[in-house]
């Protein structure tokens, strides 16, 4: 019984996971500057990538391979967000500005 319960937990956290890497790929594909679309893709990435290392840590059980999952997430949790402030400063840095919005949200009507 314990046995299909984890199996259930498992299996939802890797869709989960696998939800949330689509969602952001799709976000990175339809948002209109750099700026969005590097939010899209690393908040959902961190989220997706979270979601299926948690499913596959529940699927092996407490053994050798959860310590290094557990790692490999402390890593990504670390790494993940300082490699989006990096590239976010460095497009600054070239002279890449953020848009202002659409012309909708600006008040133009043209």
């Amino acid at each position: 019984m314990l046995e299909i319960v984890l199996d259930t937990v498992s299996w939802i956290l890797l869709s989960a996971g696998g939800v949330f890497v689509l969602i952001g790929g799709i976000g990175a594909l339809r948002m209109p500057n750099l700026y969005t679309r590097m939010h899209a893709a690393s908040v959902t990435d961190t989220l997706g990538a979270v979601l299926v290392l948690a499913g596959v840590m529940v699927q092996a059980g407490l053994t050798l391979a959860t310590i290094k999952l557990a790692a490999i997430l402390l890593f990504l949790l670390i790494t993940s967000p300082t490699a989006s402030y990096a590239l976010a400063h460095a497009a600054l840095l070239a002279g890449i500005k953020p848009d202002a919005g659409r012309a909708a949200d600006r008040g133009d009507h043209a």
